[in-house]
This record gives structure tokens, C-alpha cells and sequence, in this order.
């Protein structure tokens, strides 16, 4: 990876981050808007978005991946990975922890994308050549549905209705204590971590992001909760949560309490996307797919509800 610096020129006043950039550095929009979305462009300190506008003067710090080190699909079975459905425009996946969604710089583990290609699946070829086919991604530590796209035209409709908050994104967490109120909306902006890199924050002048909650159920040291994500930050639910003083159980990157991770079992925070749905590509009906919880989250489970 290389970092560049660039002032932005006059000609490029009021375009977009990704038309501009794309213009000053020769490179495809569609190139400069992955690059936006996985968090490789600042804009006079802050981090950029693709439809930001640029402004003359405005400095921009732009990590571009080195052309001699292109990242390669490895096609290699991935362990745990269930398909839920399969046609010939999507395909729909539970993945396990510890698997990556697409290859990216220094992630050596598994990935969605090589262990699709592993059981003979074709996908679309839209995106970046190592993340072919995706329209949103997981952590490598959070399980549950994805979707994968497999034809161009999957793709294309897919990543609109990403972008347009038209799919219904469903989650569960376990977050440590009792939340008040027991149903409510976490409405505040997301940025990276002033000063640790790895990590996500709440900043002033972040990118917007909304989550909605409702408690479940509740046990003695946390709580159930049912999450729908209006918007679709990296780690959202992790930083909101974490902000509010309840993070995600097993979470020790954000703030989660070793002992009770300990003795529930986790070596991961306690979230799992449950239910995904959306209009079907080919033609628009609507669908939901559903993800079982994997054994490590259920078994915390179960001793939480033993104990209440």
C-alpha cells in the first residue's frame, strides 16, 4: 500500500470524491469509490465518503494498493460455511467466525469469497478483481447471512438497494447490562478512532449512521438485543453500543469486561446477523433468509438463561 498526498485544483471545486479522484489520478470511479468505502480517503483530516464534494485547496490523503502486490482469490474450502440459497443470480451464505469476506492486504485466513470459489461457484466479476460479486461484507469475527451476488445485473440492483437502505438488515447481540430504554434508536456518527487506526469511534463530523434496537430478553449482568441497521458503518453495532456503555459481550476491543467473556466461553463479541431480506434481483419479489446461531453463541447464551 502506498500513501499519497494532493491538494485539490481549482478545475475539481464541487465534484465528487469519487468523479474527481478518479479524474487526478487516471484510475475507474468504481475504483475510487471501493477505496472510499473501505476507509483509504481523507479529505483534510477527515474521512471521505465516494459523493462527498471536494473543495479547491482541500487536502487530499488518498492509500492506494500497490499494483505488484495484487491481491489473489485463493480458492480454498472454508469450514462451517453453509449455503442457505442458491440461483442464478444470488447466492446467500452463513458464515462462520474467522472467515474474511473477500482477500485484502495482510489477512492470511479464509475468505467468503475463496470458499465459494472452492465448490464451483461462479460470481459476478463487478468490483475490485479480489472482492468479485460482493455488496456488503461482515467482520471477520461476526457470523451470520450475507449475500453474494452472481450475475452483473444481481450485483448492479444489490449495491443500489445497499446504498438506498432498502434491505433489511436484522441482527442479535448480547450486550453487557440493561439498556434504558429497552427499545430505542442510537442515532450518532462514526468515524476512525482518533487514535487507535484498527478501531472505529463516535466523532463529531463522522460518516451519519442509525441503529435500532429492542431488548429481547434480559439476564442478569446483560441483555438479548434485536438490532435493524439503517445504515451499514464498519463495526456500527460494536461502536454504538460501546459508546452507550454497553458493549457487545466478548467485545474486548471495545470496552467488554475479559471475566464475563471468560466465563461464558468467547473469544469474540457476542453478534450474529440473524435475518436478511430484500426485493429478489430477477424480479423483485421480496425474500428473507435466516442464520441459526453458531456454537459458541449459543452456548453463551445458555448459560445466561441458566443463571436467570
Amino acid at each position: 500500500m502506498s500513501a499519497r498526498m494532493l491538494p485539490v485544483p481549482d478545475g475539481l471545486d464541487g465534484m465528487r470524491v469519487d468523479a474527481g479522484l478518479a479524474k487526478l489520478l487516471g484510475l475507474s470511479r468504481t475504483v475510487v469509490a471501493e477505496l472510499a468505502e473501505s476507509g483509504e480517503i481523507y479529505l483534510d483530516g477527515k474521512l471521505a465518503g465516494k459523493s462527498d464534494r471536494l473543495t479547491a485547496g482541500g487536502l487530499l490523503e488518498v492509500t492506494l494498493p500497490d499494483p505488484a502486490s495484487a491481491i489473489e482469490v485463493v480458492a480454498e474450502p472454508v469450514e462451517g460455511m453453509k449455503i442457505l440459497h442458491d440461483d442464478d443470480d444470488i447466492v446467500v451464505i452463513s458464515k462462520p467466525v474467522g472467515v474474511a469476506v473477500h482477500p485484502s492486504p495482510g489477512w492470511t485466513g479464509p475468505t467468503v469469497v475463496g470458499g465459494l470459489a472452492a465448490v464451483g461457484l461462479r460470481i459476478a466479476t463487478s468490483g475490485a478483481a479480489e472482492r468479485q460479486g460482493v455488496v456488503h461484507r461482515l467482520d471477520a469475527g461476526t457470523t451470520g447471512v450475507m449475500v453474494v451476488a452472481k450475475s452483473e445485473h444481481a450485483y448492479t440492483v444489490l449495491k443500489r438497494a445497499f446504498k438506498e437502505r432498502t434491505v433489511d438488515k436484522g441482527y442479535h447481540a448480547i450486550v453487557q447490562g440493561h439498556p434504558d430504554p429497552t427499545r430505542g434508536t442510537i442515532d450518532a456518527p462514526i468515524d476512525r478512532h482518533p487514535r487507535h487506526d484498527y478501531k472505529f469511534a463516535v466523532v463529531q463530523g463522522g460518516r451519519p449512521s442509525v441503529t435500532h434496537y429492542e431488548v429481547v430478553e434480559a439476564f442478569r449482568a446483560a441483555s438479548l438485543a434485536q438490532i435493524k441497521l439503517e445504515t451499514g458503518r464498519t463495526h456500527q453495532i460494536r461502536v454504538h453500543f460501546s459508546a452507550l456503555k454497553h458493549p457487545c459481550v466478548g467485545d474486548l476491543t471495545y470496552g467488554a469486561d475479559p471475566v464475563l467473556a471468560r466465563k461464558l466461553g468467547l473469544s469474540r463479541q457476542w453478534l450474529h446477523a440473524k435475518t436478511l431480506a430484500f426485493a429478489h434481483p430477477a424480479d423483485g419479489r421480496w425474500v428473507e433468509f435466516e442464520s441459526e446461531y453458531p456454537d459458541d453463541l449459543a452456548n453463551a447464551l445458555r448459560i445466561l438463561q441458566d443463571e436467570n
